[in-house]
């Protein structure tokens, strides 16, 4: 619809609502197409299902009728907030809401492990998220998302993008990649909050407006266009801080004071093994480290090795057993045995059930079922 209509005409935004509309339904579908398929099902608890709703409930109020047409024609702070909305609100929400069966489904394809592995270690995801947001907000894209559809859904799409790649390090659920130790955690969302937002102050202390789009905002929310890009700085600076700051907060308040509670906090589950697996498959029996983490150490035991790693001891490895089939902890202790071999147990494991020691449950608590997800569903590639 034309800016000139009014900055609040009603405006159905039938692309926006048929992309949400068609991209939830995917979601369900995908699922329940998975679970059919799977001898173990990986359930799709409510408090996930609680969370995407309130993902896709979000995601619909940003890219809609009123805000999604004030932000496209009329204001510079209703642009900032819609994305802000993605960024903040809903890629954590998808992260924490959808199935993990999904999850584990799509991110299986090699070349897109292969870009998870690189783009989720904190030195890669600040300036990637960083030339994302900041490229976004060039005037001439913004001018381009006021005057198309189509580009104005490719920027929403890329910060979504950012949105993920920026919280995904913090909270996980991707098989083989370990979230980041807590106090690490901390410094990458400072780091997050603080970096990308930079541009909030060349809004701030301008001297006059850089978005000429927007020259008729105080018919949309009472404000000369420079008053308002000077709000929209304050907006996107202080609700970066506050945001990222708190959940910081909040990471570090629950960090575990003790090894034990660590390996409590951060279970090994099977699916990361899985996925360890599945690298070791490709190439071709060299084991590729997923960055450091609680399964770092974690590798295939070889035949012909004398031992399993860092640590102490032999292997243990039998000439006819396959090399990909027997799993050392780097202290020369089996926590798994082969793809048959899933939530294999010895006489020796403790009374909680974890094979091979504390820290090396096999299970999936990340979804709430002590089942090991032998069935995946279909292999994506």
């Amino acid at each position: 619809m034309a800016a000139t209509a009014g900055p609040y005409a009603w405006d159905p935004h039938l692309i926006a609502w048929a992309v949400v509309v068609v991209a939830g339904a995917a979601v369900v579908v995908g699922h329940r197409r998975i679970e059919r398929s799977s001898e173990h099902p990986i359930p799709w608890t409510r408090r996930q299902m609680w969370s995407f709703g309130g993902a896709w409930v979000t995601t619909a109020v940003a890219l809609t009728w009123p805000l999604g047409s004030v932000a496209a024609h009329w204001s510079l702070t209703a642009l900032v907030v819609q994305r802000l909305l993605l960024i903040l609100v809903v890629a954590p929400l998808l992260v924490l809401g959808l199935p993990y069966d999904l999850i584990q489904w799509l991110t299986r394809p090699r070349a897109v492990d292969a870009v998870l592995l690189r783009l989720l270690r904190p030195p890669v995801a600040i300036p990637v998220v960083t030339v994302l947001v900041v490229g976004s907000m060039i005037p001439a894209l913004v001018r381009a998302q006021a005057s198309s559809p189509v580009a104005r859904g490719l920027l929403d799409l890329a910060l979504l993008v950012a949105g993920l790649i920026l919280w995904l390090p913090v909270l996980g659920r991707i098989p083989g990649i370990p979230r980041l130790k807590p106090v690490v955690r901390f410094g990458y969302l400072v780091a997050q909050a603080v970096v990308p937002a930079f541009l909030s102050f060349i809004y701030i202390f301008s001297n006059h407006p850089l978005y000429p789009v927007f020259a008729r905002s105080h018919a949309a929310v009472g404000l000369r266009p420079l008053n308002d890009q000077q709000i929209a700085g304050f907006v996107s600076k202080l609700s970066m801080l506050f945001v990222l700051l708190i959940v910081g907060a909040v990471v570090l308040s629950r960090a575990p004071r003790s090894d034990e509670e660590l390996v409590s906090d951060e279970p090994l589950v099977w699916a990361d093994v899985e996925r360890q697996f599945e690298r070791v498959d490709r190439s071709g029996g060299r084991p590729r480290s997923a960055g450091p983490g609680r399964f770092a150490s974690l590798r295939p035991t070889r035949p012909d090795s004398p031992t399993s790693g860092p640590g102490p001891g032999p292997a243990g490895a039998d000439a006819g057993d396959d090399p990909r089939r027997r799993w050392s902890d780097g202290s020369g202790r089996d926590v798994g045995s082969g793809r048959d071999g899933r939530n294999r147990r010895d006489d020796g494991d403790d009374a909680s059930g974890r094979a091979g020691g504390p820290g090396r449950d096999l299970t999936d608590h990340r979804h709430g079922t002590g089942d090991s997800p032998e069935g995946d569903g279909p292999d994506p590639t």
